[in-house]
């Protein structure tokens, strides 16, 4: 293990332990009694899961991407669709689960289609709004393709409204952002989303 190595190692370790303390404090403030047996692991568990959840901070587009882009003469529109994610709210640190479609025209380049997956992942695996989310997967895969132009239209179910508020178990929100070609031009659009819906 190299320095560098060993000091990423340290930050996660001592960051994983503030937060397992911190998952104490909030069960011993609900009136809970944390050594008992049900709940003796539960800080460290939940930590770990919430680690989990936000490992997008720990991320970066590059070394995402890896260099799986590749040249190609395709300039007809790619699409990866129902892609599943979890994300947390950021109002409230509930989760909200749903599937986002992705759509680029290339521009002499593709990128390997697993990563597409991934940039979703990264960016979901935050605190977030959906609406901040869906421009950000849009303007990743914009910068890293150069593509003629980007589209993608998110999906969710909220917990925050379902578990708590309104309490409106059937409710969805949509958001949708589109780059260049499919902003520019009507017909693209309505292709991409005729072809999400199909």
């Amino acid at each position: 293990m190299d320095r560098g190595q060993q000091f990423a190692f340290e930050d996660r370790f001592n960051m994983t332990d503030n937060i397992t303390r911190c998952f104490q404090e909030i069960i011993s403030a609900l009136g809970e009694d944390i050594s008992r047996d049900g709940l003796l692991k539960t800080p460290a568990r939940a930590a770990s899961a919430f680690r989990f959840l936000t490992e997008g901070y720990s991320q970066n587009l590059e070394e995402l991407v890896n260099e799986a882009i590749f040249p190609s003469d395709n300039d007809e529109m790619v699409i990866v669709k129902d892609i599943e994610f979890y994300s947390l709210c950021e109002h409230h640190v509930l989760p909200f689960i749903g599937r986002a479609n992705v759509a680029y025209i290339p521009n002499g380049r593709v990128i390997g289609l697993s990563k597409i997956a991934r940039i979703v992942d990264m960016f979901s695996r935050r605190l977030q709004i959906q609406e901040n989310m869906t421009r950000e997967i849009a303007e990743a895969l914009q910068s890293v393709t150069d593509a003629r132009g980007v589209a993608v239209q998110i999906s969710a179910s909220h917990m925050c409204m379902m578990m708590r508020g309104v309490q409106k178990q059937n409710s969805s929100m949509s958001t949708s952002v589109m780059l260049g070609a499919f902003r520019d031009s009507q017909s693209t659009r309505n292709e991409f989303l005729q072809l999400i819906r199909g």
